[in-house]
């Protein structure tokens, strides 16, 4: 995805949450799909993450072959999907419609034009930043496309709540989706336990930047527990160093770097279940949970020896200059920082991720608890149920749809049985990895409270909480705000 400018960061954050798959800086969650997202999806456990299943073979109807001269693999339980293949759809029209402009609708078009081509079907995207906005006004007035793209599942519950959207149980079964995706995602892609949504996109949170050339020299190794992260931060304080790096500055949606690291401190201590409470208000932000995640929390920010500027430093440095001091000229002023996949976007100029710097995956804290991943991703979802638009659907939540996009890049798959070798860089592919390994994946929980707690109260409260304001202060402020109704 392509990179933006800081000022114009300000400008969408308020927009979009945390979507897509690498250096898109979609850093603040968005108050919009806060509001509309107040219910937790189930709180399902995932099983471990497998390697993907032999492609099966499908009848030989469908054995057309694609731009590269490749036969793509289709589920036989994919009925419309098969007859599409055929050409039996030849000549139909489906429309989706989505966030996706500029190089993104690009991209997404290319990596459409295969499946086109075979089957005839022509799919025309719309793309539009005032998606959130439209699509509502489209379905409630009769105009809604026939696939949409969601970049928040709460928005999508909204419309399914409404009787506007298809479910898609009968035609994409769970069971078929379990071969691609680990639950996290199906569950994700429900709501009131029926499938409505397939996820075509994600990205990831859990990740940890360090300086490659320095890191490497000083003989450090990558931590594979937290027990391990913390005796890294020892000893590079141990060193002379100062392991982390981070700011919370951000203008008017300051405060969203903190509730991300409670959030993946939750899921690795607290675990999905109780995660998805917290998020729906079934615990107070007063339960011993979420007090235990913030004093996790705060035995790393509030170690003066382990963060670069201490508390002021974190409450003054802005966000995308957080990991500048990682690329002085005589050592890091920095080594550890914990954000998304599109900081590189905000590297110095010269400094290229995968040489300059690089990531591993933020360790668990109790093995219980798998390894999650905290981050977002866009689901597509049905208005219209006629057989070309379930085929269409259907090849979306295959992982040969996403091949065009992955070889590209700029594009990580929650698709477990995308090839990692399709990966153009080391970067989208590490990521992918990371999420392919997860056990459980969860959306940013700011995004999905309402939004005077998610965007309102739960940032402020954690710049409070740097400022020196008491935790069980600052989370009684915060459970007092919550809507009553």
């Amino acid at each position: 995805m392509k990179h933006r400018s800081f000022l114009l960061l300000l400008l969408i954050s308020m927009l979009i949450a945390a979507c897509g798959g690498s250096t898109t800086p979609t850093t603040a969650p968005t108050a919009d799909t806060a509001a509309q997202a107040t219910t937790a999806p189930a709180a399902t456990e995932a099983p471990a993450a497998t390697e993907a299943p032999a492609a099966t073979e499908a009848p030989a109807a469908t054995k057309t072959t694609d731009s590269t001269g490749s036969v793509p693999a289709v589920n036989p339980n994919y009925a419309e999907l098969v007859r599409a293949e055929a050409g039996e759809f030849k000549g139909t029209k489906v429309s989706i419609f989505g966030l996706w402009v500029e190089a993104e609708d690009t991209a997404f078009n290319q990596t459409l034009a295969a499946f086109e081509a075979r089957t005839g079907i022509d799919v025309q995207y719309e793309g539009s930043k005032d998606f959130e906005t439209l699509i509502p006004v489209r379905a409630e007035g009769g105009n809604a496309p026939d696939i949409a793209g969601f970049s928040q599942p709460g928005l999508m519950a909204t419309l399914a709540r409404k009787n506007k959207l298809v479910d898609i149980s009968s035609f994409i079964k769970p069971e078929d989706l379990q071969k691609d995706y680990i639950q996290s995602w199906i569950d994700l892609g429900s709501v009131d336990n029926t499938l409505y949504g397939v996820f075509f996109r994600a990205s990831t949170k859990s990740i940890v930047w360090y300086p490659v050339p320095a890191f490497e020299e000083a003989g450090y190794t990558i931590p594979e527990t937290w027990d391990e992260l913390t005796a890294l931060s020892d000893k590079m304080v141990a060193d002379g160093n100062t392991p982390w790096c981070i700011g919370l500055e951000h203008g008017n949606v300051t405060g969203w770097v903190a509730t991300d690291w409670m959030e993946d401190i939750m899921l690795r201590t607290a675990g999905a279940e109780t995660y998805d409470k917290w998020v729906s208000h079934e615990i107070p932000f007063t339960d011993p949970s979420v007090k235990n995640a913030a004093e996790v929390m705060g035995k790393i920010w509030f170690n003066e020896t382990y963060v670069a500027g201490g508390r002021e430093g974190i409450l003054t440095t802005t966000v995308a200059d957080t990991q500048t001091p990682m690329f002085n000229a005589d050592k890091p002023g920095c080594w550890l920082h914990r954000q998304a996949g599109w900081i590189p976007s905000f590297f110095p100029e010269g400094k290229k991720a995968g040489t300059d710097s690089n990531f591993f995956y933020l360790p668990p804290i109790d093995p219980a608890q798998g390894k999650p991943v905290l981050g977002g991703g866009d689901v597509f979802a049905m208005f219209n149920d006629r057989p070309e638009v379930r085929a269409v659907l259907q090849y979306l939540a295959s992982p040969e749809s996403a091949k065009g996009w992955v070889e590209a890049g700029g594009f990580i798959s929650p698709n477990k049985s995308v090839d990692l070798a399709w990966y153009g860089n080391d970067i989208d592919r590490r990521q992918a990895e990371i999420i392919k390994e997860a056990t459980v994946f969860r959306f940013d929980a700011s995004d999905l409270m309402p939004a005077e707690v998610g965007v309102g109260t739960f940032w402020k409260g954690m710049v409070d909480y740097v400022n020196n304001t008491e935790i069980d202060t600052v989370l009684q402020t915060i459970e007092e705000s919550w809507p009553q109704n």
